[in-house]
């Protein structure tokens, strides 16, 4: 479950953006102050702020540049009345991902809510310098390369994140929840068929150069990573 922070010094805004949070399956921390928003930001490490720019103790620009200087990874939506194209700019200047304008609709700020969540995940993915070597696999994590049988083989984005997801918990049983949260950033999986689908399609470029079969599934919760000769394989045995 991904944690935000709402810093907004307007309480009826405030409180509705944290039902709507809490609502929609994200945990969430809450002030009115610049200072103590910075404070929480460092102490409990979100996952995203949403930030009002028009703050007491620290306006929104200063709050941006300090939490980004100690943290390059949380996702910073700017939330403002200031509709101005240099008051944006500034804002992204400051170190911002995404700026929302009031008045916004619950669904329109939900909506970049996961987007930026999203985003995070996936780059913090392939910024990641791990290589995991199982089989005749060798991923490259953070250049985005598979290498099977001495063969290197391209996949999509989510299909590379998927096979890290399980390769990087060997033995683990993941759920398709579990996998819907890591790689697609949903909270709430809204079908299970997405998930198969790519597992589908991951297997087959697995096994068109591998002598092993490694995505196993386990009926009605998930898949997990675990190594077995292909039947193919052994039938040549």
């Amino acid at each position: 479950m991904a944690r935000i922070l709402v810093v907004e010094d307007d309480p009826i805004i405030r409180q509705t953006v944290d039902y709507a949070l809490r609502r929609a399956g994200f945990e969430t921390l809450t002030t009115g102050d610049g200072i103590e928003g910075l404070t929480m930001a460092e102490q409990e490490s979100p996952d995203l702020v949403l930030l009002d720019l028009m703050l007491p103790g620290v306006d929104g620009y200063t709050f941006a540049e300090r939490l980004r200087g100690t943290d390059a990874e949380v996702a910073i939506v700017m939330v403002t009345a200031l509709d101005q194209e240099r008051d944006k700019v500034r804002g992204l200047d400051a170190g911002a991902d995404d700026y929302i304008t009031k008045p916004f609709s619950m669904e329109e700020l939900l909506a970049r809510v996961r987007a930026n969540l999203r985003r995070v995940r996936e780059r913090h993915i392939l910024q990641q310098e791990d290589v995991i070597e199982a089989g005749d696999l060798r991923i490259e994590v953070g250049q985005f390369r598979l290498w099977v049988a001495g063969q290197q083989v391209k996949l999509r984005l989510k299909e590379f994140q998927l096979l890290v997801a399980l390769a990087a918990n060997p033995g683990l049983l993941m759920s398709r929840q579990r996998l819907a949260s890591e790689v697609w950033g949903y909270d709430f999986l809204p079908s299970s068929r997405t998930i198969d689908v790519h597992i589908r399609r991951l297997r087959q470029a697995l096994e068109e150069y591998s002598a092993y079969d490694y995505i196993q599934t386990v009926h009605g919760i998930g898949y997990r990573f675990e190594i077995m000769p292909s039947a193919e394989s052994e039938a040549h045995t």
